[in-house]
């Protein structure tokens, strides 16, 4: 059974996403928050979670610091944006903090399914774009070899210290004995380093590093 949770503050708007996202599967259960804070809550207590559908329009915590949030917390867990906000500019602001796929709200309900079995198959949904694996988002003109801070990228402060020890060859143990962690805390961290990046080792992580300039 395929379990999601839609975040949206415009009750008729949430209550359609729903609706939709439901035709997903023959078994689909459906949570719905009308807020950030209140999302972070029923993820929290719902570990099993599949996917998050999310606004960037919302009270309180705005859409793509609730996207940060997710990310920091919840590194594995794939975010969608289903926004009215479709320039390119937020597009890709969305998918550097780390969303899983960008779906605008002028789209119908079959692209919007179709987007959602995309990213729920491991890929990257962007919209007017054909779908790419992750770790093959397309990085935005000017910032190859530029300074770019790893919150950029949705890399927290303490992802982005572990990544500059990965990058000095560091391994595990080194790195907890370093920064007084444990193994197993910084394996998590690697984990949400992969996520953040869209890569599935520690050297595409480093050579994605490279490539967006990111200051380590």
């Amino acid at each position: 059974m395929l379990k999601l949770l839609v975040i949206e503050d415009h009750a008729l708007v949430r209550e359609g996403l729903a609706n939709v996202v439901r035709q997903l599967d023959d078994e689909v259960k459906v949570l719905e928050a009308g807020e950030c804070v209140l999302g972070m809550s029923l993820v929290e207590s719902n570990p099993d979670l599949d996917l998050v559908l999310l606004d960037l329009a919302l009270p309180g915590v705005e859409g793509l610091s609730c996207l940060t949030m997710f990310r920091d917390r919840f590194p594995a867990l794939p975010v969608v944006i289903v926004s009215a906000y479709d320039d390119t500019h937020t597009v890709t602001r969305a998918l550097k903090v780390g969303a899983s796929g960008f779906v605008p709200k002028s789209y119908s309900s079959e692209a919007l399914l179709a987007a959602l079995r995309l990213v729920l198959e491991g890929q990257i949904f962007t919209p007017s774009r054909p779908p790419v694996q992750r770790g093959q988002v397309d990085v935005p003109p000017g910032q190859v070899g530029k300074d770019a801070s790893p919150a950029d990228y949705g890399l927290t402060e303490r992802q982005a210290e572990v990544l500059g020890l990965m990058a000095r060859g560091k391994s595990n143990r080194d790195i907890a004995q370093i920064l007084g962690l444990s193994e197993g805390t910084v394996k998590i961290h690697i984990t949400a380093i992969f996520k953040a990046l869209g890569v599935s080792s520690r050297t595409q992580a480093l050579v994605t590093a490279s490539r967006y300039g990111i200051r380590l």
